[in-house]
């Protein structure tokens, strides 16, 4: 299935290894009224604490997290250490090559048929606009089925998606509308993925380094698989490459079956009742944008992805601009996923879970500020350069993973997962369409710079609201007017 990442873009036994019990879900939060405040942040220094297994009484110990040992791995080795995860990091290895590869595939096809270049390219605009549908739509599967089904079976149907594309009768528009369909599902996968990634690495800093993980294989995979798709297109038909995707989505539909465990679903009500997919999957959004702390954490996901999009849309014709080569094109292109994927690794490998959120807000501030060089209508070499700083400067992610994965209550989570995919999939699309409208009035150079400014402007508005719902921050502010109540009514 296509995976989460934060930039363009987000999946991917012997015995699995023991899994962390999460506790009992709260309430449904869909009957109350007002979803309350915020869960307070745990100290990410410590791990996820573990509830008692089923069965077990008050004076047996909780299982212990994967790694937990005195002896076990750390950082990244501790995550590939779990065997159900290796299971979905193949999946998702194999299935995200499959999809690059069949979209500049199915681009190539379209274009063959029709001889349209605005066909061809609405080929890749289909692969980020109908995620907006199924991320709000569909949302509710993702909690109210158990996730190893759910994953399966988005894997299946993407393969009978992709099978129908390779009969040679299927006209354009058909083409089209089955593009439409693997990516309103692909929503609904990832959010499924990214919920259950926390029953299988638990909530703490193996999850975090999990997802850390599979946004550095999304990014590898974008490098490798256009080039490895440019190498299949010149052996094979278009419909001969599209095949690959097809043998990948059963592999990963294989892997996710028999190398992850059966779990539950997460929604304690619905009871199963058809008719209420729809009105869950609209409460969960209504839920998840109605809590001004998870609010601000996903806007946070949302809004720099959308202004750092701008120089990749505009790659070409700032090339043209600077009259840079075709291979320097190549590296524009490149040069951000670069500098992200050095960042996180930096980042996930060499700073603890405490120093990881300390540093999300400043980062995040900060993260766009490269692109401030383009007004300067830099050359080549400086414009890579601010390219890998801008790509490091998305690795304010991990430590924001965490505290959203905090705030967000068990039920709920499926839903809010598949939701914040969905936006950061839209908001990219939207970013790389309004810098493309702007370019039309202004030179490409003032447009970048000017991304860099407005989202910079964006982003310290949110990291604000972040620092006003911190938990920690509003319990100390709440005890100190307790205080100041207590000694006034002396």
């Amino acid at each position: 299935m296509p995976t989460d990442s934060p930039a363009p873009a987000d999946t991917p036994r012997t015995p699995p290894a023991p899994a962390v019990q999460v506790p009992a879900p709260f309430p449904e939060r869909a009957a109350l009224p007002d979803p309350g405040p915020a869960p307070t942040l745990r100290d990410t220094d410590a791990p996820a604490p573990a509830a008692p297994g089923p069965g077990s009484g008050p004076d047996l110990p909780a299982p212990a997290a994967p790694g937990s040992g005195p002896d076990a791995p750390r950082g990244y080795r501790a995550v590939f250490a779990v065997a159900e995860f290796r299971a979905v990091f193949a999946a998702h290895l194999l299935s995200l090559l499959g999809v690059v590869v069949s979209e500049l595939a199915l681009t190539v096809l379209v274009y063959d048929l029709t001889g349209s270049p605005l066909l061809s390219a609405l080929t890749f605009a289909l692969g980020l606009l109908p995620y907006i549908v199924g991320g709000t739509l569909f949302a509710g599967v993702a909690d109210r089925y158990p996730a190893r089904r759910v994953l399966v079976v988005c894997d299946l149907l993407c393969a009978a998606c992709v099978a129908v594309m390779l009969v040679p009768a299927t006209p354009v528009a058909g083409l089209l509308a089955l593009r439409c369909l693997v990516a309103a599902i692909a929503p609904v996968f990832t959010g499924t993925r990214m919920a259950a990634l926390t029953d299988i690495l638990g909530e703490g800093d193996l999850y975090v380094l999990g997802r850390s993980l599979l946004r550095i294989v999304s990014q590898s995979a974008m490098l490798i698989g256009f080039g490895a798709g440019g190498v299949l297109l010149t052996v094979l038909s278009p419909r001969g490459a599209i095949t690959v995707t097809v043998v990948t989505f059963l592999c990963s539909a294989a892997l996710l079956r028999f190398g992850t465990q059966d779990r539950p679903a997460r929604a304690t009500s619905g009871g199963g009742a058809g008719g209420t997919l729809l009105k869950e999957s609209l409460s969960g959004a209504r839920l998840v944008l109605g809590d001004r702390r998870i609010r601000a954490l996903m806007l946070l996901f949302w809004l720099p992805a959308m202004f750092v999009v701008a120089p990749e849309a505009l790659a070409a014709p700032y090339a043209d601009a600077i009259g840079a080569s075709p291979a320097a094109l190549g590296l524009l292109l490149c040069a951000m996923a670069v500098g992200h994927i050095g960042a996180e690794l930096f980042v996930g490998s060499a700073l603890s879970p405490r120093n990881r959120s300390r540093i999300v807000l400043p980062v995040a501030a900060a993260g766009l500020l490269p692109l401030l060089v383009y007004a300067v209508r830099p050359g080549l070499p400086l414009a890579l350069a601010a390219l890998a700083l801008a790509g490091a400067g998305a690795a304010y992610v991990i430590g924001l993973d965490q505290w959203f994965v905090d705030a967000v209550p068990q039920e709920l989570r499926g839903r809010a997962m598949t939701l914040l995919t969905a936006g950061l999939m839209t908001v990219q699309g939207l970013g790389m369409a309004l810098a493309g409208l702007a370019a039309e009035f202004f030179p490409v150079h003032q447009v970048v710079a000017g991304s860099g400014i407005i989202g910079t402007v964006c982003t310290l508005l949110l990291v604000a609201e972040a620092r006003r719902t911190d938990p920690r921050r509003m319990s100390h502010t709440e005890e100190r007017d307790g205080a100041d109540r207590h000694v006034t009514s002396r």
